[in-house]
């Protein structure tokens, strides 16, 4: 009986132990989220470089967003391009910029979030400057939430450029965010292509700037 009950007690110590360690993954995840965006949040309020009129930095208090959400950090398969080809993507001002189509990333979507079979995968086209010098890989899109809790003309991620021999990266839509042109029209910025327009909802990130 004695060695029962250490049993059941060493299986309940095992359980709590593994709940409070994804609990604390969880919530250093979501702390390193928030200074992201309050990072973020002061960078529009001060920096030059904001993409906010001096009106709207007078009036601005914080951009919004979806909560943290550790499932939208998608773990990715990861084609590379041989060959990159380079492919002109359209401008908001109707102009074109010269990317490089670098590869492809494909993940599953949750269950709640699928479209047809879970055996099909999600996929979308990783973008780099043609110029080669950016040090991230840029993934404009768009899903099913543009135009209601989002910014109608999609958004962005930024990923960095996964090592020489890596098979695979992780695509953060909680690190989602609106083109400057959502904030001014004085921006010109990329508009997603087809081939990466999502079927689903991506309820994380960065929400619409305007009611």
């Amino acid at each position: 009986m004695i060695k029962k009950l250490a049993l059941a007690a060493a299986i309940i110590g095992i359980i709590i132990y593994c709940i409070s360690g994804l609990s604390s993954e969880a919530d250093v995840y979501a702390a390193q989220l928030q200074k992201f965006r309050s990072e973020k949040n002061r960078s529009f309020r001060q920096s030059s470089d904001s993409p906010l009129s001096t009106e709207q930095k007078a009036a601005f208090d914080s951009l919004k967003y979806y909560g943290p959400e550790a499932a939208y950090a998608f773990h990715c398969t990861l084609t590379r391009n041989a060959n990159a080809d380079t492919v002109l993507i359209q401008m908001s001002d109707n102009r074109s910029e010269k990317y490089l189509r670098w590869g492809e990333a494909a993940f599953f979507p949750p269950l709640d979030l699928a479209v047809g079979t879970m055996d099909i995968a999600t996929r979308l086209t990783l973008f780099r400057k043609a110029d080669g010098r950016d040090s991230t890989l840029f993934v404009p899109f768009t899903d099913n939430t543009n135009g209601r809790e989002t910014y109608g003309g999609g958004r962005y991620l930024d990923v960095p450029l996964p090592a020489p021999d890596s098979t695979g990266l992780t695509l953060d839509f909680n690190r989602a965010y609106n083109p400057y042109c959502a904030y001014n029209n004085d921006y010109s910025c990329p508009v997603p292509p087809a081939e990466n327009r999502l079927r689903v909802a991506i309820p994380a990130g960065e929400k619409s700037f305007h009611e």
